[in-house]
């Protein structure tokens, strides 16, 4: 009786999608899951993230979400209890340039996924979105606020958001979205020169170059560590209370793009070079409240910025630089900043 007592509380291991899963916040949420007991099929077309990402017990797939084909045989073959979908090209700034590409990878391949969850009978799926669904609103950001997105990338993420509400009154298909931000840590991937500001920083010290900042650097940002984020992105999909919710995760204080660069600086033992560019279009205050996160996950303390840019800048000693390769496809010239200026294409 003491044995069938212990076996009725193991749950059976449930089979989980992770796209994106080679990449930064999926590669975590990936290992957490493994962890937590669960298996992973874990899908990537690798176009930003890394091979060697990916957790050994995972079994990685090499393809894209906007392969509905693809997506369609992985549901049939695997059964999935859970899709966390974390595929997409996070770079708010460039989705203006960019439009077709931004909306075919983070609109037309979320749909791909929403549609085979839907039909395979997924019990949960989980999203992450961005608070730039928000705009230029009200600081601090809260779940009850009215998105305004100001960018392809902020009016793609709502469209999801969007559709999956609609998805769960029309199919009841379940959901959890998170609107994450600023997140950094170990495996990002430093050579892309389009997004996370931590990352290029630390990259462009290891090269010797000063780290460049649009406009006069006081704009603020609440810079998160991935541990104060992919544990709760894992759990949220077996949590009944999280369902058909969204959330705001991530850090609590925000700080200037110029004391980040003074904090990344010492924490790589580097003199604090700084090269101030021409301001770009973009939200000039930027944080979020997480009292709601706090209630259905708990509270928890969270990684103060120093100590989680030293624990990214060990791993990147260990790593190095990469090279910052450009974005080939800009769609729209007009009023691209100049340091992204690239051969366009028409």
């Amino acid at each position: 009786m003491f044995w069938l007592a212990i076996e009725s509380r193991i749950k059976p291991m449930e089979t989980c999608l992770v796209t994106g899963a080679a990449g930064f916040i999926g590669s975590h949420v990936s290992a957490t899951l493994i962890k937590n007991g669960h298996k992973v099929i874990a899908l990537d077309d690798l176009s930003g993230g890394f091979r060697d990402n990916v957790p050994a017990r995972a079994t990685f797939v090499e393809g894209s979400i906007v392969d509905h084909q693809l997506i369609e045989k992985l549901f049939q073959e695997h059964k999935f209890t859970y899709v966390f979908h974390l595929a997409a090209y996070a770079a708010e700034g460039l989705s203006h340039f960019i439009k077709r590409f931004n909306y075919t990878n983070n609109v037309v391949g979320s749909v791909n996924l929403i549609n085979a969850a839907v039909n395979h009978n997924v019990k949960c799926f989980v999203f992450t979105s961005s608070i730039a669904v928000y705009g230029a609103g009200q600081t601090p950001m809260t779940e009850e606020m009215v998105p305004m997105p100001e960018d392809s990338y902020g009016i793609a993420k709502y469209a999801i958001e969007q559709d999956l509400k609609a998805s769960h009154e029309m199919f009841g298909l379940d959901y959890v979205i998170f609107r994450p931000h600023n997140v950094y840590g170990e495996k990002q991937n430093i050579g892309d020169r389009y997004r996370n500001v931590v990352g290029i920083f630390m990259n462009q010290l290891l090269q010797g170059q000063p780290m460049t900042i649009f406009g006069d650097g006081e704009q603020q940002r609440a810079f998160t560590h991935i541990s104060d984020v992919a544990p709760i992105i894992a759990q949220s999909a077996s949590l009944p209370a999280a369902r058909n919710q969204v959330f705001n995760i991530g850090a609590d204080v925000p700080f200037t793009v110029n004391h980040l660069a003074k904090v990344i600086a010492a924490a790589l033992g580097s003199e604090c070079k700084v090269k101030h560019l021409e301001a770009r279009n973009e939200v000039k205050l930027a944080f979020s409240d997480h009292s709601k996160a706090a209630r259905i996950f708990g509270q928890r303390e969270k990684m103060p910025l120093e100590r989680g840019i030293r624990l990214m800048a060990d791993w990147v000693r260990t790593y190095g630089a990469r090279e910052s390769s450009t974005f080939k496809d800009i769609e729209i010239a007009k009023n691209l900043p100049p340091s992204w200026a690239v051969a366009v294409k028409h």
